[in-house]
């Protein structure tokens, strides 16, 4: 068995998948420590996990930015409102990221060093230079798919295709911009760990002439492995958050599942965080209430609320409208009749595997690729742009928009006869089980070199 660190950043829905990950790890016999942001300490170690600390928290608003190739559940403090702003905002988010990145890899106390690295799309740029300097093996563990292919253009790029040359082209295109970003503080690690200067192009496509398996954390039902990826690339299904195995729902919300017909939740994650929430908020009860719907609003980094501002939140089980904290989609949205949400990575995820249809509302980077996906697979409406919402429509046609959607995913057996489909079909993955397998590989063969 190896001592194993994962290194994960940027907001819940960029962490918390890999505290699944780990928790099956460590059930295989591994050692494992996830570093981190201190605001997913308590989710770490309640996992079983070894907490090691990454500076850059994105909840604390000590930095403003972060990389635009991962799954952007948070940008930073506020939407980035430009390409040049989100550029500006992802290099701050980096600068800071790799200058303790080290440290989290570092010996703790009179202990050892890790054996093997786990990396998120997020810290593998930097990691890659940490498995050189230790000369320690590393797996690259991405949530969205990040290699150019012909099959669909980057999913940063809103989803629409350019052909199957300029897609690739794009792709390409897109790993340099990834470079650049990381250039600064790629210099400065080597710096730091006593390494020649290198690009980190150079050191990326040595990565891939090693030919290790890179596992990407999505499902096939809405992602098919492009057939022009290299082999080493895989697609093995998601992981997901852990909880304890006898984790409930509060109280409250099994009150309110009982007092009347499925709800729809609400909810934008840590999206929303500049001041969108009471419009949001007055925006969704309304069209809950115009729908004819029950509905759950999920309180987020906006602050999502039923009551009026200065009021009290709904929390009483014989309202229309709930208000709750954080509460595992795994246990909310198989009770839900829909979910309207943001399409991070994660969250279309849990909706596709409850079963369960949803109303899109992408905010930025590859939020517009899922809600696509979902849509393509018949489990979701027409996506609406967040900005119609927050910004574009005046108050009385957003509650319209909103609301016909609304009707339009609980008044339509098919979406929901599709996303149960689908949820039997994706539960056939096992995504941590595949990591599992790969990192034992890795420890045998290194093992055998010995």
């Amino acid at each position: 068995m190896a001592k194993i660190l994962i290194t994960a950043a940027g907001s819940y829905g960029d962490v918390a998948p890999y505290t699944g990950v780990g928790a099956r790890l460590r059930e295989a016999g591994h050692e494992v420590a996830l570093a981190t942001h201190d605001t997913y300490a308590p989710l770490v170690r309640a996992a079983g996990l070894e907490f090691r600390r990454l500076p850059a928290d994105p909840r604390t608003h000590r930095t403003t930015g972060r990389p635009s190739h991962t799954d952007p559940d948070s940008p930073g403090h506020g939407t980035p409102t430009g390409k040049r702003d989100l550029m500006r905002r992802a290099a701050a988010f980096i600068k800071e990221l790799g200058a303790g990145i080290a440290d989290a890899a570092a010996p703790q106390g009179t202990g050892t060093g890790p054996e093997l690295l786990l990396l998120s799309a997020t810290t593998a740029p930097l990691g890659r230079h940490l498995a050189e300097a230790m000369d320690i093996p590393a797996l690259e563990l991405p949530l969205v798919p990040n290699a150019p292919t012909g099959d669909f253009a980057p999913i940063v790029s809103g989803g629409r295709s350019l052909g199957r040359w300029g897609n690739r082209a794009a792709g390409r295109l897109s790993l340099r911009i990834v470079d650049r970003l990381y250039k600064d503080a790629a210099r400065d690690l080597r710096t730091r760990l006593g390494l020649p200067p290198a690009t980190p192009r150079t050191v990326r496509r040595r990565a891939a002439a090693e030919g290790r398996p890179v596992l990407h954390g999505f499902s096939e039902v809405l992602v098919p492995r492009p057939g022009d990826w290299p082999s080493p690339l895989a697609v093995v299904g998601n992981w997901w958050p852990w909880h304890a195995p006898d984790a409930e729902l509060p109280a409250i919300v099994r009150d309110f599942l009982t007092s009347g017909p499925p709800p729809v939740f609400i909810g934008f994650g840590s999206m929303a965080a500049n001041g969108d929430g009471e419009r949001l908020s007055e925006l969704a009860v309304q069209a809950l209430r115009r729908a004819k719907v029950r509905g759950i609003l999920q309180s987020g980094w906006a602050g999502l609320t039923a009551s009026p501002p200065g009021g009290t939140p709904a929390t009483s089980p014989t309202d229309d409208v709930l208000t709750i904290g954080e509460v595992p989609h795994a246990l909310l949205f198989p009770h839900m009749s829909a979910v309207v949400h943001h399409c991070g990575a994660g969250t279309a995820a849990a909706g596709l595997r409850a079963g369960v249809p949803t109303v899109p509302v992408p905010v930025a980077a590859d939020q517009p690729f899922w809600a696509a996906r979902l849509a393509s697979l018949g489990v979701a409406t027409a996506p609406i742009p967040f900005k119609e919402l927050t910004e574009e429509l005046p108050p009385d046609r957003a509650v319209a928009r909103l609301a016909h959607a609304l009707a339009q995913v609980t008044g339509a057996p098919a979406r929901r006869d599709h996303a149960a489909a689908a949820a039997r079909r994706r539960a056939a993955e096992d995504g941590a089980g595949a990591v599992v397998q790969a990192v034992d590989r890795t420890v045998d063969a290194g093992n055998s070199r010995q």
